[in-house]
């Protein structure tokens, strides 16, 4: 226990934590017990003794305090070294909070509305379309351009709705488009995405269905075209530097650092059959809002601390509470009629709120909280936050083949340990 306690004091100081917001979420919050703990330990390294992946981080923070930190196995099998808080890790769509975040800043100080048509910012998306299959007399099927209803809003790029897909998955010759235009490995400026992704047709009508696909990229635009900055340029100056989060970029630009990066095992690189995982040593002009961030998981723990006390850290306010609210409200619930895709990746208990997937039902067999909002990565990364119980979690993991099992299977574990 002296080493634990020992470990938890160092770990106040690597990471800057601070006190949990004012308010009654400490006197309800469940507590975790030492067995419970016991058990996600014991999953995460009966995990690293299959192979499945060569190690991980687990933070759980709460009340401002480090619960739980634990550092398993290596950052690569190929170089041994031992998993750290300093280790580097791909984030992918754990990107996307941080672009929401940042888009809503400029929403607070009234340069953007989230009504606002992206057409506004991007004036290429006046003239986009939707792409519709239809049959020919001689029963061939082709692609028919068809106008919008309404323009695509701010608002359909944090929660989803935009009509851009990924084309990865879902069939269907909008998406064999996306997939042609190869952009995920494109390696283009923002200005230039945009205006690439502005000449293929949407894959359904804006507002319609929950799509997930490169709406948050196109939001990072967005923010350059308003804040007249890079993407990187701006959450550095208003979000990365205040908040500590000095590891966080779209590349590792250092040398020295590279032996910091954690890799996945040598045979678990593929994100999907065209994509593997990307070299993050390459200089990267693509700055993406939806994919390209990486990080270390005290940057990440200073940037949900931040969400959970409302939107301050350490003194100072980034949002204000009532934006924290709403980005982590359903705005895609039943009175929305918004259908979800086949791949509806939140899941059945969950609703999308505005950069995050939000808890609107109790799982089967679970004790769950409601509201909890949460994201995760392709690579393997996921964090949550749990405003009833004063609690965030971040697990650091580089595994894109495992990801969803693994995420599942902790937090079910997480969450029994809590007494839930």
């Amino acid at each position: 226990m002296r080493g634990r306690r020992a470990l938890i004091a160092a770990l106040v100081l690597l990471f800057g934590v601070v006190g949990a917001r004012a308010g009654s979420a400490g006197c309800a919050a469940h507590n975790f017990s030492p067995e419970g703990l016991a058990k996600v330990s014991d999953y995460i390294r009966s995990e690293i003794a299959a192979g499945k992946f060569p190690g991980a981080i687990l933070l759980l923070q709460q009340h401002g305090k480090p619960v739980y930190y634990e550092n398993f196995g290596v950052r690569d099998v190929a170089t041994e070294i031992s998993m750290s808080a300093d280790t580097i890790f791909r984030l992918y769509s754990m990107s996307k909070p941080i672009t929401s975040v940042m888009a809503m800043m400029l929403v607070e100080e009234g340069k953007l509305a989230l009504d606002d048509p992206v057409s506004k910012y991007i004036p290429a998306f006046a003239g986009m379309k939707v792409g519709v299959e239809k049959e020919a007399e001689d029963g061939k099927i082709a692609l028919a351009l068809q106008p919008l209803d309404r323009p695509v809003t701010i608002k359909d790029l944090l929660r989803h709705t935009s009509g851009l897909p990924y084309g990865y998955y879902g069939g269907g010759m909008v998406h064999e488009l996306y997939a042609a235009a190869n952009l995920f490995d494109s390696n283009l400026s923002n200005a230039d995405f945009a205006a690439k992704i502005a000449t293929l047709p949407l894959v359904e009508q804006p507002g319609t269905m929950w799509d997930y696909g490169y709406s948050t990229d196109v939001l990072g635009r967005v923010v350059e075209v308003i804040s007249g900055k890079t993407l990187l340029q701006f959450e550095k100056e208003r979000l990365l530097d205040p908040l500590g989060m000095t590891e966080t970029a779209f590349f590792v630009a250092d040398p020295a650092k590279f032996p910091r990066i954690a890799e996945p095992m040598p045979e678990d690189r593929n994100i999907n059959q065209m994509t593997q995982v990307r070299d993050i040593r390459l200089p990267r002009k693509w700055e993406s809002g939806g994919s390209g961030l990486v990080g270390t998981i005290g940057d990440y723990a200073h940037f949900a601390q931040m969400l959970l006390n409302g939107g301050t850290y350490d003194g100072r306010r980034y949002l204000k509470p009532e934006t924290v609210a709403l980005m982590a409200s359903d705005h895609i619930g039943p009175e929305t009629k918004i259908v979800r895709d086949q791949s509806y990746y939140p899941g059945g208990s969950s609703g999308f709120g505005l950069g995050f997937a939000v808890r609107t039902s109790v799982p089967p067999d679970t004790s769950w909280p409601l509201g909890e909002y949460r994201w995760d990565g392709v690579g393997g990364t996921f964090f949550f936050i749990d405003p009833e119980d004063d609690l965030f979690g971040i697990f650091m993991v580089q595994t894109p083949s495992q990801r969803g099992r693994i995420q599942l299977s902790l937090k079910t574990l997480i969450y029994q340990a809590m007494g839930r």
